[in-house]
């Protein structure tokens, strides 16, 4: 499923207040009382495999860390959602991109995909401006606890809902087999301002092949839009009928009006705040 569009560009991003939070819930099984989380002290030294624009009004780039010297590395990202830090020249502080690429990495995978948001003037730009050879400074290890799949194993229908960057964990999550099983339905809506601004075009197809429904939403179409119109919010509000909550679960990643409303719906039709997956 190819919706007409070009080249593509854009992320997801942490500050340093949210790297607070991943690590409490990634230190919490670990110790009764995590110590104030920091910044990474090991760092990394990779070159970037590949630099290229992922929507065609190169808003999005398509961006590859070559990570075959850090084994190790590789190794510790062990669920989709999950992040690496990133310390740019001239970032008074880490940013941190949430991984595109499944996990775990196969035996012939050694690199790290991302989709990176070029905005003027900050550290993600410098990032899409570099070209192959590049060398970047990065964590010694992902952080995060992503996606914790696990609390919806018994759903029989998933609800995925993205906006924006927020599709890269998705990617993560499509391509590292969630619901290729076929006990479950997965309904994937997906929400950008308009096609010249959607990621991942080119991989629609294979995700439908995977049992993903794909329900593009744009806020801003131009004439020719046959499809779903305004925000992802709205738009399930006006499809959705009566919900069995029992058997199913909801992961969000995007826009924070939108994982809040979606969450606020959801939660009044009975479902359990436990059954609402986000990688942060």
């Amino acid at each position: 499923m190819l919706l007409r569009c070009s080249p593509p560009r854009r992320l997801h991003l942490l500050r340093p207040h949210h790297f607070r939070l991943l690590s409490a819930a990634a230190l919490a099984s670990a110790a009764p009382a995590p110590a104030p989380a920091q910044p990474p002290t090991d760092w990394a030294e990779a070159p970037i495999a590949s630099v290229r624009p992922a929507t065609a009004d190169a808003s999005l780039y398509h961006v590859s860390l070559d990570l075959s010297a850090h084994r190790g590395l590789l190794a510790s990202h062990a669920a989709a959602g999950q992040f690496l830090p990133f310390r740019l020249p001239a970032a008074p502080y880490p940013i941190f991109l949430a991984i595109a690429s499944p996990p775990p990495a196969s035996l012939g995978d050694s690199s790290f995909d991302f989709l990176v948001k070029r905005l003027p003037g900050t550290p993600s730009a410098s990032l899409c401006d570099l070209r192959p050879g590049d060398l970047v400074h990065v964590g010694s290890s992902v952080v995060g606890r992503g996606f914790e799949v696990a609390k919806i194993a018994d759903a029989h229908n998933v609800l995925v809902f993205a906006t924006g960057s927020g599709i890269s964990p998705i990617r993560s999550l499509i391509e590292s087999g969630f619901g290729e099983n076929g006990k479950i339905g997965v309904n994937l809506f997906y929400g950008v301002r308009n096609l010249q601004r959607m990621a991942y075009q080119e991989r629609f197809s294979d995700w439908e092949s995977k049992g993903v429904k794909i329900i593009p939403v744009l806020s801003r179409p131009d004439g020719q839009w046959t499809g779903e119109r305004g925000y992802v919010q709205n738009v399930f509000s006006r499809m959705r009928k009566v919900i069995d909550t029992s058997s199913m679960g909801v992961i969000l990643c995007g826009h924070k009006q939108m994982t809040e409303e979606i969450t606020r719906v959801l939660v009044a039709d009975g479902l359990s705040k436990d059954k609402i997956l986000t990688n942060f």
